[in-house]
């Protein structure tokens, strides 16, 4: 298990945030999000692929950090993986376990990951590191690393562009207080190099749209 790391009040503060954030809109994300994969034939090839590098890979484990209500843990053990959830939203957990309750879901943060290391075959983050400030994405980045196994693959999903925005309400209309940041992908995948991954594709989904997706692809050197 992880060693704890001293966190500053900072950090504590957009946590708090976002979990606080989560947990009021579980149900209504969760309702969004209910039948996302069955319309985006796209988003279902990326996944197919991470699927098949895992087993290429060996099979084992696979992690959904960030995973929310489940939808995508659950796509993901559709397709063989044994794939389970963690989630720093407690609401969001609660939602999944009921959702599925054949897979396992756990509380926990990204950047204090609880897991052993090289416990597990493949990592996916996907669209969760949207409300991770830049300066916490490198102790993100190497929790991922230290908990896959060498050789591990690693899919990364966000949101394209610059900037950030701070998201007042959400999901159903309820109230929220979170920052959203858009990345360009260089610069995660630069981040990722310093961290120790390899990275060996890039995607880039919906980029007509007003705020695109873009998927990264990397492997635990």
């Amino acid at each position: 298990m992880a060693r704890r790391e001293n966190r500053d009040s900072s950090t504590d503060s957009w946590l708090a945030d976002v979990r606080s954030s989560y947990d009021t809109v579980a149900g209504s994300y969760a309702e969004l999000m209910r039948d996302s994969l069955d319309t985006d034939p796209y988003i279902r090839m990326v996944l197919a692929s991470f699927a098949e590098q895992v087993r290429a890979a060996g099979g084992g484990p696979v992690a959904d950090i960030g995973c929310g209500p489940g939808h995508v843990t659950c796509h993901l053990a559709g397709l063989g993986l044994d794939a389970f959830g963690v989630d720093l939203s407690p609401g969001m957990i609660e939602v999944a376990r009921r959702t599925h309750p054949d897979l396992r879901f756990e509380v926990g943060s990204m950047t204090d990951l609880e897991l052993r290391d090289g416990s597990v075959a493949g990592l996916i983050a996907w669209w969760s590191l949207i409300h991770v400030p830049d300066d916490e994405v490198p102790t993100v980045f190497g929790h991922f690393r230290r908990v896959l196994r060498p050789g591990g693959p690693l899919l990364l999903g966000f949101h394209l562009g610059n900037g950030s925005r701070l998201k007042t309400q959400g999901y159903g209309g309820h109230p929220m207080r979170v920052h959203v940041h858009r990345r360009r992908p260089a610069q995660v995948a630069e981040w990722l190099r310093e961290a120790g991954f390899g990275v060996r594709a890039e995607v880039v989904l919906a980029p007509e749209e007003a705020v695109p997706g873009a998927v990264l692809f990397a492997r635990h050197r």
